[in-house]
């Protein structure tokens, strides 16, 4: 499975990286192919294209608040393959959150 995701804390410090690190573990745990924009105090960085967004799988919105480019992620909303959750979740829970991920995944299939 090939899974983008962004990262957004309102203060765009620890929460933003924090959540980037537990996908990006918990996708490696699971072998999957995971790439992680973080929209943090440094500005947008790891930045997805729009060809990184249309060739996944599943789309993790771990923000808390608004992003840049949300419109990327138009097509994936209305397929039924984003999940939106606040970065908190993505670093208590990664494993609940993967879980979520798969079922979209697989419901989509």
């Amino acid at each position: 499975m090939k899974v983008v995701a962004v990262t957004a804390c309102p203060t765009g410090v620890a929460h933003t990286y924090m959540a980037q690190e537990a996908i990006e573990k918990e996708c490696k745990k699971r072998g999957y192919e995971v790439q992680v924009e973080t929209q943090g105090s440094m500005g947008i960085e790891n930045e997805l294209e729009q060809e990184d967004v249309d060739a996944a799988d599943v789309v993790i919105l771990a923000v808390a608040i608004g992003i840049e480019g949300e419109e990327r992620f138009d097509e994936k909303t209305d397929e039924g393959k984003v999940l939106q959750i606040d970065p908190s979740d993505a670093i208590k829970h990664p494993v609940e959150v993967l879980d979520k991920a798969e079922k979209l995944f697989k419901a989509s299939e």
